[in-house]
């Protein structure tokens, strides 16, 4: 589909998917199956030397979820993807494979379950992490840069106080130094931001979050560009020789796209955090509408973001496309179309009181995820990002008073009628 240039609302319905190959169905298939008939012996032979390109083994690949990758592909320009069973698959997948036996340079604001990973995970798996306070410190970064260093890691607008960072200025600067760059896009989708026209290597996706929107499926993806040197020098597990590639490395065997397909080799059959068919269809069914909805929702999030502005009791507003922020150039540059329909905002009161104001929200629902078609409210220092000391919180610049809102697809004017009487009482 992305041969023929075809625009974004048409490649959202339309790509990864040619219904003559699948019986002509309009609908993309639910593969529900866990292997697939190898015919015969000397077919079996001829899949496992990859003389012939088939699915084998849900595990590793199948044709719903080769629907999903193809389609996200070409909404993000990348030259190939892989789909995992969720957002922290693709996150800790994508380093893992980019950062084996060194270490990364990870921004401080991010989401909370991916610093907890940062401090009790990867040190424990043989990757160091070096934290960055401020993603956009180029001379921070350029300290942090060692010799065992493998990657750079950031969110394009991170989680939850929309720190916007300067993607095509922090590639450069990775790739002056041989690293790749990998980009957490989960907050913009690639509606808003292609992180790799920017000069990402690699982009990963919660798509539980705006790329399905319906708040009914956990969900991750993990694409590259395809222009990264990975025999560079810096990544030497990519020129290794593997037998299951007849001697091979993945650089000879899969030129085109070594990094995920290193993932699907690797990590997906030996650490096992596979895609559902039917989870993969349920995302599919959300992309098909994702322009639809991520407009509205950008709109209806400046529009309650300047309202809450002028509010008595809120102290500051973190959406970058308001003026005054000290993103907005950068917001300019990025995010033409706006930044998101996520943001938070500092409540001016007692914790007694912030906690009265949520209970009082009649249409934001209180829970965690972000991107649905609901709004949904979150004291994000006391839950998503509660695994951090105060230390941490105070470091990644998320306070106390801070309140995330994930504007969803109801009337902008019943959400700030919400508001209001939330902040009467």
């Amino acid at each position: 589909m992305s041969e023929k240039n075809y625009q974004f609302d048409t490649l959202q319905i339309r790509a990864g998917y040619n219904s003559a190959e699948h019986n002509h169905s309009i609908q993309v298939p639910i593969y529900q199956t866990t292997a697939f008939d190898l015919i015969s012996t000397d077919r079996a032979k001829r899949i496992l030397n990859f003389e012939e390109l088939a699915y084998v083994y849900s595990r590793v690949g199948n044709p719903t979820l080769a629907a999903l990758e193809g389609r996200v592909a070409a909404l993000d320009g990348a030259a190939a993807a892989v789909s995992v069973a969720s957002g922290m698959a693709a996150v800790s997948y994508a380093i893992l494979n980019a950062a084996e036996g060194g270490r990364i340079i990870v921004a401080a604001q991010i989401y909370g379950g991916t610093y907890d990973a940062y401090k009790n995970l990867y040190p424990k798996l043989g990757v160091e992490v070096d934290i960055v306070e401020d993603v956009n410190d180029l001379d921070a970064i350029r300290l942090l840069i060692k010799e065992d260093t493998k990657a750079i890691f950031i969110e394009s607008i991170s989680n939850p106080i929309n720190v916007i960072a300067d993607i095509e200025a922090i590639a450069n600067l990775a790739h002056e130094h041989g690293l790749p760059l990998i980009v957490d896009n989960s907050f913009a989708t690639p509606y808003l931001l292609n992180p790799i026209k920017y000069g990402a290597d690699v982009v990963v996706y919660s798509a539980t979050k705006s790329l399905s929107g319906h708040g009914s499926v956990i969900a991750g993806l993990i694409l590259e560009s395809g222009k990264f040197d990975w025999a560079a020098g810096r990544h030497p597990q990519f020129s290794e020789k593997l037998y299951t590639l007849q001697d091979r490395s993945v650089l000879e065997a899969l030129p085109q796209s070594p990094f995920t397909g290193r993932i699907r080799l690797t990590h997906l059959p030996l650490l096992g955090a596979s895609l559902g068919p039917f989870d993969a269809y349920l995302v599919l069914q959300g992309i098909e509408t994702l322009s639809e909805r991520v407009k509205k929702q950008t709109e209806s999030a400046q529009t309650i973001a300047a309202y809450l502005s002028n509010q008595p009791k809120v102290s500051w507003v973190s959406l970058p496309t308001l003026s005054g922020s000290k993103y907005k150039t950068l917001a300019d540059k990025y995010f033409p179309k706006g930044a998101g329909g996520t943001f938070s905002f500092g409540f001016n009161g007692t914790e007694e009181e912030t906690n009265k104001f949520i209970d009082s929200l009649e249409l934001f629902s209180y829970h965690a995820n972000v991107g649905d078609t609901r709004s949904l409210v979150i004291n994000s220092a006391r839950t998503t990002h509660g695994e951090l000391t105060e230390e941490e919180q105070k470091f990644a610049g998320i306070k106390l008073e801070t309140i995330r809102l994930s504007i969803g697809l109801e009337d902008v004017n019943d959400l700030i009628a919400d508001l209001q009487q939330a902040f009467e009482k």
